[in-house]
């Protein structure tokens, strides 16, 4: 078969949707014009743990425009059917509105319906709970415990008892909120028993199926449509209380709802990435050849739900060492449920490993890149598989040419620029390349445009763009005629929108069904003897521009448009499929990164600013460059909001989160951000997937903390064990 010409992949194209978004004609989750819909607002528990005694309503009742107040007093026993997605940690799901108890501060207790949002605001600040409230438990370094999972190989104790150079070190990770740009919100609709929901999520599938248990419905009797997601982050990643609330308010009131949360809401609402502490024990020879690794790690989950993330794979493949033991315990608190957080687990390990590995380098006086040149392995040492590429040597040399890493100064806090001491720090990132199952429907009309059709989302890092790229070239047509269509429960099924594995799993879809009509085309033509192309062999005919032709001889040849009308045929069509990662597997699956930071921090007040960053990195072919730039820039400023900014502060008394707004939660602004710098490596990885991609969403945001904090260290001569890296801990 003759290789399809390649004229949208790898070009530096523009977002399709570019235009709606800035001309505020893009349509997100709150914004749908649903008629006769009412509002309403969420009344949130005030204790942190304890059970409700009552609820006085007459008040709210009374005000103008309150409609109804539903509380588990008066709601209707829901089914709750089976235990919800894949997406759902395992454990008791948060039941709403159907018993007295409190689970954690902000709990959803009552929703207010009302004609107008101010009235339902109003409302809802007029419904007086009473509690018995119970001393909540929600510090992590008091908390017992959960059994740990494990893993282990080698002898861990003999090789730091053996070990030339020993370090134990301890580091602390403060629980981040994700804090996209579009709040949380749900419109829901009854027509009958059928019901439609308007929502925010990063996997529409996940919030039909939850919905379909929780109100014991058919999975066909229940639609999610969700175009346009505002930033997710891994916060759509599952079906929040919320949604539960709107739809149950919709079907007892009998019309459509709005419920929008409030920035304040979302801190106790929508997950977070938890809170870590984290002891690591390295050993290694005088060499700086890495002999040992022992991790003890605890995180937070809440009480009724037991969540885990991939925060063990990193400490056993990314260096090559012997004896490694991993001990991962979760620790059940009074709260919300934590959930995924770009670049979930790998981030908040890679800056406990990387740190130490930098700790390592000092101590030794060994180049940090070339210690971890010196601990690369030939394979992953954790399932014995050949990595399928790895070119982490690559990202070093890369990185440390275009970033001036010679200029680093061996010794700590020996460069000034005035009153600022100056610092250089890298780090290493990895993330895993996950694939799972997809399909996708690609219609050829006779007019020469196509419609593709997926249930992916689309929550910034340009979904609509890259697959209209692969399937125009896939068709042979140009982006003008191409429209991909996402977001919609009622399309053929997509796996999450998160762990960056959109473009590998949906893509290699989207790119079987475009093969598959363009096949069909070429077969019609070869085949009728009216064509141009009839009796040419089907492998040397190609599709370019809306027209099929012999390769290398582009006049013999007719549009699809032609075809099809002289055959009298309104479309072609296709239902396209990827099967996911192969099991068992044959390789080990990963994509790296090399982050480089230089840091300036005031010597007096210990204020760190960061200068500039580079990131570069393995992630395979690059569909659209300009998105992927796009993602790392996102990525790196997120890892800067993680490594100095961000951090959730809440108050043990009663469970309550002092700093749950943009004014006292930090996030980077503009002035926080430097001069940003990416680049790819040019390649592909044809065993990941068709389209030889492997994921980039989540490593750009891997290794940007812990490079920071090196940098910090470097300038400095202090070590800080902690995130975010504060002027407090630095003076």
């Amino acid at each position: 078969m003759s290789p399809q010409p390649q004229a949208a992949v790898g070009a530096p194209l523009s977002r399709v949707d570019g235009r709606l978004k800035v001309t505020g004609k893009a349509t997100y989750a709150a914004e749908h014009d649903v008629d006769g819909a009412v509002h309403a607002v969420l009344v949130d528990s005030s204790i942190g743990r304890g059970r409700i005694t009552s609820i006085d309503t007459k008040a709210a009742l009374a005000h103008q425009g309150v409609l109804r107040v539903i509380s588990h007093l008066n709601a209707p026993k829901l089914p709750y059917r089976g235990t919800g997605p894949m997406t759902n940690p395992p454990g008791e799901r948060l039941r709403v509105f159907q018993d007295d108890r409190v689970r954690f501060h902000g709990q959803p207790v009552a929703v207010v319906l009302a004609t107008t949002l101010e009235a339902a605001q109003h409302g809802a600040s007029l419904v007086k709970v009473s509690c018995d409230a119970q001393p909540p438990s929600t510090d992590l370094r008091k908390a017992k415990a959960d059994k740990p999972t494990t893993y282990a190989r080698g002898d861990v104790d003999a090789g730091l008892r053996d070990a030339a150079v020993r370090l134990d070190l301890t580091y602390r990770m403060a629980r981040n909120h994700h804090n996209a740009m579009e709040p949380h919100a749900t419109i829901a609709r009854w027509d009958g028993t059928k019901l439609t929901v308007w929502d925010k999520t990063q996997w529409v599938l996940a919030a039909q199926t939850e919905l379909a248990g929780v109100f014991g419905l058919p999975m066909d009797s229940v639609r999610v449509i969700s175009p346009f997601v505002g930033g997710g982050f891994g916060s759509g990643l599952r079906c929040w209380p919320h949604t539960v609330a709107a739809a149950l308010a919709a079907r007892e009131l009998r019309r459509p709802v709005k419920l929008v949360l409030s920035r304040r809401q979302q801190y106790f609402g929508t997950g977070f990435r938890p809170a870590y502490e984290y002891r690591l024990r390295v050993g290694s020879d005088r060499r700086g050849r890495l002999t040992t690794m022992a991790h003890e790690l605890k995180a937070e989950t809440s009480s009724y739900e037991t969540f885990t993330e991939t925060v063990l794979p990193a400490g056993q493949m990314l260096y090559s060492m012997p004896n490694v033991r991993q001990d991962y315990r979760t620790v059940p608190l009074d709260v919300n449920t934590p959930i995924w957080m770009r670049g979930p687990g790998f981030a908040s390990a890679s800056f406990v490993i990387e740190s130490a590995l930098d700790e390592l380098a000092d101590k030794l006086r060994v180049d940090p890149i070339e210690l971890r040149r010196r601990n690369e392995p030939s394979e992953d040492e954790s399932t014995k598989l050949p990595f399928s590429t790895r070119r982490l040597r690559e990202c070093y040399t890369v990185g440390a040419r275009e970033f001036g890493w010679h200029r680093r100064p061996a010794k700590p806090r020996s460069r000034r620029d005035g009153d600022w001491l100056i610092g250089m720090g890298m780090a290493t990132g990895v993330y895993e390349t996950q694939r799972n199952q997809a399909e996708a429907r690609v219609r050829l009309d006779a007019d020469g445009t196509a419609i593709v059709e997926a249930a992916a989302s689309d929550m910034g890092p340009g979904t609509y763009t890259s697959q209209t790229q692969v399937a125009a070239d896939a068709l042979g047509l140009t982006m003008r005629t191409v429209t991909f269509r996402l977001g919609d429960s009622s399309y053929p099924a997509t796996p999450p929108h998160g762990g960056s594995q959109t473009m590998a799993s949906v893509g290699s879809a989207v790119l079987d069904g475009c093969n598959q009509v363009r096949h069909q085309a070429i077969k019609l033509a070869v085949e009728d003897e009216a064509s141009p192309l009839y009796g040419v062999p089907a492998a040397d005919v190609v599709a370019r521009g809306g027209r099929l032709h012999l390769q290398g001889n582009p006049a013999r040849g007719e549009t699809y448009q032609r075809l099809l009308a002289r055959l009298g045929r309104s479309h072609l069509e296709a239902l396209g499929s990827y099967a996911g990662a192969p099991n068992p597997a044959r390789h080990s699956f990963y994509a790296y990164n090399a982050t480089f930071a230089e840091v300036a921090v005031d010597a007096t007040l210990g204020l760190v600013r960061v200068r500039r960053m580079l990131g570069v990195y393995d992630a395979g072919r690059i569909i659209s460059p300009k998105l992927a730039e796009s993602q790392a820039i996102g990525g790196i400023v997120g890892g800067i909001g993680t490594a100095l900014l961000e951090h959730t502060v809440t108050d043990h008394r009663d469970g309550r989160i002092v700093n749950a707004n943009l004014a006292d939660y930090l996030v980077p602004v503009n002035a926080d951000v430097p001069d940003i710098k990416t680049i790819y490596l040019d390649g592909e990885d044809r065993e990941a997937d068709p389209l030889g991609v492997k994921g980039l969403g989540e490593v750009v945001h891997v290794g940007v903390a812990p490079a920071i904090a090196n940098a910090v260290f470097n300038a400095t001569g202090r070590r800080v064990g902690q995130l975010p890296v504060t002027a407090e801990a630095l003076i």
